[in-house]
Parts: C-alpha cells; structure tokens; sequence
C-alpha cells in the first residue's frame, strides 16, 4: 500500500465517519496542547478484534486515572472498530496482502482555553483509525534482534497508557539510533519495560515480568503469557527483576499487540543466553509465541 492511499484510511471522529484527510481537531484541543488523552492499540485478525474485553478495560482504566469520562460503553466502542474494520477490508481488498489490522482509539479531554487546570463539563474528543499490522519480519522470528539498554527517564505513571508518549519517543530513538528493535529500560537498576514493548525474562525454565504496579505499563499480553504459560506447564512469576537477571538471562522476549512475543538475540552488543540457545531464540519463547498463534486462531476461525 503506498503511503498516498494510507491518507485514504476509514476513521471515526465525534461521531463521523469520514477518511483521515478530511479527519480535523482544533488546535485548542488538550491532547495537541497538552498530550491530555489515553489511546489503545487493538489487533485484529481476519476482521476479529483480538482480547478486545481487555483493551477495553485498559482504556476504561486510563480514562479513570485521568478523570475523562469514558464516551462510549463497550457495545458502543465494538461498534465503531467494527464498521472500521468492514470498510477498512472493502477499501484495501484488491491491494492486501494480509487481512490483519489495528484498530487506534484516541480519547483527549477535549477543547477548552489553555490552562493546566482540568477543565470541567467539556466534551472529550474521540478518534478511531484502523491501518494494517506490520507483525515482525520471518528473519526477526528465526534469527531473534537485537535491543539495547537506557535508564527509565519517564514519569512515575508509566500505568497509565497516555497520549504523552515523548519519553517512549526518545527512549525508542537510542535503539533506532543504535540498528538496534527496542530499548529495555531500567529505573533504579531495576527492570521496568521498553520503549514500546513489556520484556520477559526466562531462567531456569521459568518466564518471569516486573510486578504490575505504576512503573509499568500492563500490556495485554501480560495476562495472554501468563495463560500460555500455565497451558504449556511453564512456571510464571511476576516480581521485581534486577538488571543482572536481565543479562543473566537464558532468554529475553518482548510482547506487544504488533510484536506479538518476539525474542531478543542481543542486548548491549552481547549474546543472550548460554549453550545451545546464545545469541538467537529459545525453547520457551518459541513455545509461547507457538501458543499466541493457536490463540489468534481460535478468534479467527
């Protein structure tokens, strides 16, 4: 698809359905002034939106942190990616080369007069897109990548999955800047996440993420690998993770809605892992990312 046609995409704004040229919001909007919004990124697999209960709750829990009132029930938001999706699909049918999407959802507090007190009684300002997924490439999966690490520079509510993403941006720079997939972060030498994925750690046989808490973004797939592992009789453990577990690893893996899990084959310029597995994927990332398909297929089918 060239980059003129992406401009063509289905979108929703307020209310309207239109395409993303004629898509406008006021330059007095929060979330152009003030990155004052929340967003949610939904996989969407043969025209099914994937663990869409869940995003859901995410959002509904972002909105709550930032006092904008939720615009839409979860009837409501189905029916909007929905009709994204079916106009999406008769748009680019000729042209596909796969029918997975992403469905954007973008909730802002709205338009009022610059202030940085929370304006009371205006209306928040809602944006849906969709576009196609770019998953990893078949190298990526076989050969793993490379990442590097950075301190956690960002703010104390990482929970929270904020339009203010300017921290993520430079934290994601480093490793564009360095040929490298992700930047895995540490806050106090203690493992936090990366710029735009969660990071596991596996040892011993065992997968195991940093604790739910405000320094890291619950991706969805924190509850997915924790249900592939218990399947695949892999121990789980969420606890706080220091940086030499992390280079001690066995295997390291990211997960997000694009990546889906993806192995990590470098950190730092050093192989990860020891024997056999050093320096590319491993036994357990490949069962869980063997799991995430058997998982994407039965919303598929």
């Amino acid at each position: 698809m060239s980059n003129a046609h992406l401009l063509d995409l289905p979108c929703y704004l307020n209310g309207t359905y239109t395409t993303l040229p004629h898509a406008q919001v006021s330059v007095m909007d929060r979330g152009f002034v003030f990155g004052d919004g929340v967003y949610e990124v939904v996989p969407v697999y043969s025209g099914r939106p994937f663990r869409f209960a869940e995003h859901m709750a995410r959002l509904e829990r972002s909105l709550a942190e930032l006092r904008i009132p939720n615009p839409m029930d979860r009837s409501g938001w189905l029916e909007v990616a929905s009709k994204l999706i079916a106009t999406y699909a008769e748009s680019t049918r000729a042209e596909a080369t796969n029918d997975h999407q992403l469905i954007y959802i973008q909730v802002t507090r709205g338009v009022a007069m610059r202030d940085h007190v929370m304006p009371a009684s205006i209306t928040p300002t809602v944006f849906v897109m969709t576009n196609r997924m770019k998953p990893p490439s078949e190298q990526d999966r076989a050969k793993g990548v490379a990442c590097v690490t950075a301190e956690d520079f960002r703010w104390l509510k990482a929970h929270i999955k904020s339009v203010s993403l300017l921290g993520a941006v430079f934290a994601r720079q480093i490793s564009a800047d360095a040929g490298a997939t992700e930047t895995i972060m540490f806050r106090n030498g203690w493992l936090s996440e990366a710029a735009a994925s969660n990071v596991w750690v596996v040892k011993g046989g065992k997968v195991m993420g940093p604790p739910k808490n405000n320094l890291v973004l619950e991706g969805i797939r924190y509850g997915l690998i924790e249900e592939l592992c218990k399947e695949s009789g892999i121990p789980f453990e969420l606890r706080p993770l220091s940086r030499a577990e992390v280079l001690d690893a066995d295997e390291l893996l990211l997960s997000s809605a694009t990546k889906e899990i993806l192995s990590v084959s470098s950190l730092d310029g050093q192989p990860v892992g020891q024997g056999a597995s050093r320096g590319k994927p491993g036994p357990v990332g490949a069962a869980l990312l063997a799991g995430y398909q058997r998982a994407k297929a039965k919303v598929a089918t």
